[in-house]
């Protein structure tokens, strides 16, 4: 099991920080706090599920429109 930073995460999707906390906080993409600082970590495969129901939604919406 491997945590990434939302740094990280926010690099991996090519998207500023601010998204990355309102997809957590929507519950779009799960995470983690972690120690007693509260650190928010996201585990890779949770990311890789996100990214893939993502591609899932854009198809969808390609064939609607097709």
């Amino acid at each position: 099991m491997r945590f990434l930073r939302l740094e990280d995460v926010a690099e991996e999707l090519n998207v500023k920080l601010p998204q990355i906390r309102a997809l957590i906080k929507s519950g779009e993409l799960p995470a983690i706090q972690i120690g007693g600082r509260g650190v928010w970590r996201v585990e890779r495969e949770k990311l890789e599920e996100y990214i893939q129901t993502r591609y899932a939604q854009a198809r969808e919406e390609i064939e609607r429109e097709s």
